[in-house]
């Protein structure tokens, strides 16, 4: 049986300080990573939420209440180890960014994208120095490539922790100038997944929501927010 679904057999989990950051143990026994490494994360904040994590299992280990654990697992399993291909992965959203793609009709809703969604351009256009064109219309349209080359070395230039919560700030809002507002505490976490959510909201004051939907979607930005808490929090 996997430690995934093992019994509890510790008492307390405590924070150490290792090689390269801090590290949790429970009882006398430093935590490992699904892999095996050491799980050793950047700052005492992280480490805390870490800790917090093991000492709220029950009798059983419940991965799905444990957040921090499981990113961090991702940052030193996967993303460490394969940083360049999820750098380019996450940069390909440059290409077809959500706030680009706008609606032809209705206009209210062509009105609502542009409120919601020309600031964050102008301000990656300010701030990032990037350049991206909105286009009316579902249709891909290629931005300039001298733009997507500097987006991708932003991306690339992150490290694994802040890349593996950008990720997630990405592939959930579908957008990645959002998830650059995010790392740069452009707006709060809550705004940014209500900008990135311009069209479903739309769709749901035209014609109504159902559970499975609604579901999802708090799912969703449960993790999005997470994914925030968890960059912030491996910096401090």
């Amino acid at each position: 049986m996997s430690a995934w679904t093992a019994k509890r057999f510790w008492k307390t989990a405590t924070l150490a300080e290792a090689s390269g950051g801090f590290a949790v143990h429970l009882d006398a026994r430093p935590v490992r990573t699904p892999a095996k490494a050491p799980l050793v994360v950047p700052t005492r904040a992280l480490a805390q939420e870490i800790a917090r994590e093991w000492d709220a299992q029950g009798e059983r280990i419940d991965p799905a209440s444990m957040p921090y654990t499981r990113s961090s697992n991702a940052a030193i399993d996967k993303v460490t180890h394969q940083h360049a291909e999820v750098a380019r992965m996450i940069a390909d959203y440059g290409d077809a960014d959500l706030v680009c793609y706008r609606a032809e009709a209705p206009v209210e809703l062509v009105a609502r994208q542009a409120e919601a969604w020309d600031p964050l351009l102008d301000w990656a256009e300010s701030v990032l120095n990037v350049k991206l064109l909105p286009v009316a219309g579902v249709v891909h349209s290629a931005q300039d490539p001298v733009v997507l080359a500097h987006l991708h070395h932003r991306v690339e230039a992150l490290d694994s922790w802040a890349l593996t919560a950008f990720h997630d700030l990405v592939s959930l809002s579908g957008s990645l100038i959002i998830g650059f507002a995010a790392l740069y505490d452009l707006h709060p976490a809550e705004m940014l997944w209500d900008l990135s959510r311009i069209d479903e909201t739309w769709q749901q004051e035209q014609w109504g929501s159902d559970d499975e939907a609604v579901a999802t979607a708090t799912r969703k930005e449960s993790d999005f927010l997470h994914a925030k808490r968890f960059y912030d929090i491996s910096r401090a």
